[in-house]
């Protein structure tokens, strides 16, 4: 056989293996920009009129992010790794999750006018990582799960105290055991009183019962339910009473460090397009308060269901476009609102004192003060009872 038949056969082989390898992609690199049908539902190219995110960092708090990858060069700050261990640069299972999160949120693209490749939803926008789990892959992971189950509360205050204004957190709990955390919860409040906007994937259990999902269910939080192109809900998106609008979630092209692209599902893109929607907003509008953006971002939804909203899909799709009009003509309110006083006393004044009288006879009985004050104790406590219900 020459040596060209073996060029060729060689040739031909790298081509199947590429076509044939589980999870590739068939989307070759001169036409993913064409596959990026989100970018198209979203109105990307009107909203980028009025901005492309200039000035807003996104903290992604996921597996870590590849910023050498020609998609995202120029993009990527200096992050920090709350793990500590797992898969290194150029492994396998090394930052291939949070990787494509940041280029949905802010990849530039590459080549000639940067035509080639990914392009996020607010390419100006830079990119914090912040490394709090590890990949599924990863054969470290299950260690991870068990020795740092505090990494993600403890990210999400070191991306507030790190210049993040939006926090991106495509993960999420949603197992038999999945319960609310007090620590993240906290760290959840912190950020957003700190004036930062924190957005996470609604989850991924559509077709198993539909389990809460943390940190999606915080207070809070914008919770992102995935749609596929035609607006619809996928089957695998979570439907819980916290959803909070719907984003694309379907046939997602992602960027890897292995300088590929894949086309990837779930509710995780969904909440990367919310989290650059709203790096937009924040851009634009800088001094809106994260309650503020959460409300452009229902008020404006497209493709509304009946009654203005469900647990599907929240209020609707996310619309970059309708939420920056909007956002123009918003006047900024606090992070945090200030209490109001109540306008009214919690019990009135009571009847007039009435003088007890002795009783004769000299007996024991219980008198009148001290009837007052059990009715009073019975009364207090029935109060309290109330309010503990009220609040449950």
């Amino acid at each position: 056989m020459t040596a060209a038949r073996h060029r060729c056969l060689a040739l031909l082989l790298a081509v199947l293996t590429a076509l044939l390898a589980p999870g590739a992609s068939t989307a070759y690199a001169d036409s993913i920009r064409q596959q990026q049908w989100a970018l198209d539902t979203l109105h990307a190219q009107t909203a980028w009129r009025t901005t492309k995110g200039r000035g807003v960092t996104v903290a992604v708090l996921d597996t870590g992010v590849d910023g050498s990858h020609p998609d995202l060069t120029g993009q990527v700050l200096p992050g920090t790794d709350l793990v500590g261990f797992g898969a290194k640069r150029g492994s396998s299972t090394w930052a291939r999750h949070g990787t494509a999160m940041a280029g949905i949120i802010a990849g530039h693209g590459h080549g000639p006018g940067d035509s080639s490749g990914v392009m996020g939803i607010a390419p100006e926008a830079k990119i914090l990582p912040v490394r709090v789990i590890l990949e599924d892959t990863d054969p470290q992971r299950k260690q991870a799960r068990a020795t740092r189950g505090g990494a993600l509360a403890q990210g999400i205050r070191w991306a507030a105290d790190h210049g993040a204004n939006v926090i991106n957190l495509s993960l999420g709990d949603d197992s038999k055991t999945a319960h609310p955390d007090p620590a993240e919860d906290a760290a959840v409040q912190y950020a957003l009183a700190k004036g930062i906007v924190v957005v996470a994937s609604a989850g991924n259990s559509g077709q198993q019962g539909d389990p809460a999902s943390y940190p999606a269910a915080y207070p809070g939080v914008i919770a992102v339910a995935a749609v596929d192109r035609y607006g619809n809900r996928a089957a695998f998106s979570t439907s819980r009473w916290y959803a909070t609008v719907g984003a694309p979630g379907v046939d997602v092209v992602i960027a890897d460090p292995d300088r590929r692209y894949y086309e990837g599902w779930g509710t995780s893109a969904a909440s990367a397009y919310v989290s650059g929607v709203a790096a937009l907003i924040r851009s634009a509008c800088p001094r809106l308060s994260p309650a503020q953006i959460k409300r452009l971002l229902e008020d404006t939804a497209q493709d509304a269901p009946p009654g203005g909203r469900n647990d599907q899909v929240g209020a609707g799709v996310v619309d970059p476009v309708a939420a920056l009009d909007a956002a123009a003509k918003l006047t900024p309110s606090p992070e945090a609102p200030t209490p109001a006083a109540y306008a009214k006393r919690y019990f009135g004044s009571g009847p007039a004192p009435v003088r007890a009288s002795a009783r004769s006879g000299g007996g024991s009985g219980i008198g009148l003060p001290t009837v007052s004050a059990i009715a009073g104790v019975v009364l207090l406590a029935a109060a309290g009872v109330f309010r503990w219900r009220a609040r449950r």
